[in-house]
């Protein structure tokens, strides 16, 4: 989502005439959160998805009209109607916003995409007499401690679920950028020199090395740390010597609780792709309080709700 405007920031520097179109009202389903956009240039460049089926098609043209004269367009969209046209007829039923920003809109833009800042957005429509505004708050931070070749796969997939992903390691021959290309940051300090600042409610943290030099001290600094999830990879018997350790060290049951290893949800993943996919699958679910079960069998609502609000002037 916040690659949309990383492109509008870019657009609006050039100076290239462009329009966005906003989520901003969202009933009965959750197709994307409320603020996803679209970006759409003058020429019909579209970056971006909002997952409003097959009437994504009139939105790219309200963003189409309103590059060109600058004028708001409300778009009221019933995905149920979709259902005997073959489209998706999840229930959902959106208001999406095309708006032409201004271009000193594009450092605000800048921040939302970068995600280090609480960043907002606000924009009228209905000829003024609505507004719609909304926060997108910091991104949350992932650290993984060893820059192993499963930190490289963890760090890719983990910026598309829009962590900041950190990579601790001491090693001067293994924290390079060469080994872990996408993450946000590499810090070359052992464990407990970086994590005492560095944790929060807002951080999770894997330890990933397999090694009791660095997950022992990690582990320490995260369990005395308010830390949301707590992972550690390794076999049964690793988990159980890690624990034993912990434990003599004055660690009761509950703060053992916390820990989540072996890392990962049971998915018989083997390769490293796999292995990351089976890892982040469980941060997910915990970052948002669900079971990781199979949808077909928990019969909850399968997407979580999204607030958002527009507010009359």
């Amino acid at each position: 989502m916040r690659e949309v405007f990383a492109t509008a920031a870019d657009w609006l520097e050039e100076g290239r005439s462009m329009a966005l179109a906003t989520l901003v009202e969202l009933r009965q389903a959750a197709t994307a959160p409320i603020g996803t956009s679209i970006a759409v240039d003058g020429e019909g460049h579209i970056v971006g998805n909002i997952g409003a089926g097959c009437h994504e098609s009139e939105i790219v043209e309200a963003c189409l009209r309103t590059a060109a004269d600058g004028q708001a367009r409300r778009l009221d969209l019933n995905l149920d109607e979709d259902e005997l046209l073959g489209g998706n007829g999840c229930g959902a039923v959106l208001r999406v916003v095309a708006w032409r920003p201004e271009r000193a809109f594009r450092e605000e833009a800048r921040a939302i995409a970068a995600g280090a800042r609480e960043a907002r957005l606000s924009f009228g429509y209905d000829g003024g007499t609505a507004v719609f505004e909304h926060v997108y708050p910091p991104k949350e931070t992932l650290i993984l401690i060893g820059a192993t070749s499963l930190a490289a796969e963890l760090a890719t997939i983990g910026r598309r679920v829009d962590f900041n992903v950190v990579v601790v390691d001491p090693r001067p021959a293994f924290a390079t950028r060469e080994r872990v290309p996408d993450a946000d940051a590499l810090v070359r300090a052992w464990p407990d020199e970086y994590l005492p600042a560095a944790l929060s409610e807002h951080t999770l943290i894997v330890m990933l090395s397999h090694d009791p030099k660095f997950d022992l001290p990690a582990l320490r600094c995260a369990l005395r740390s308010n830390a949301p999830y707590i992972g550690l990879l390794g076999s049964r018997r690793s988990q159980a010597s890690r624990r034993a350790s912990l434990r003599h060290e004055g660690f009761d049951e509950e703060a053992l609780a916390r820990v989540h290893g072996p890392a990962g949800l049971d998915i018989g993943g083997a390769t490293l792709a796999e292995t990351a996919v089976s890892i982040l699958a469980e941060i997910v679910a915990s970052r948002h309080e669900r079971s990781g079960q199979p949808l077909r069998v928990t019969g909850r609502e399968i997407h979580r709700r999204s607030e958002g609000f527009a507010t009359r002037a």
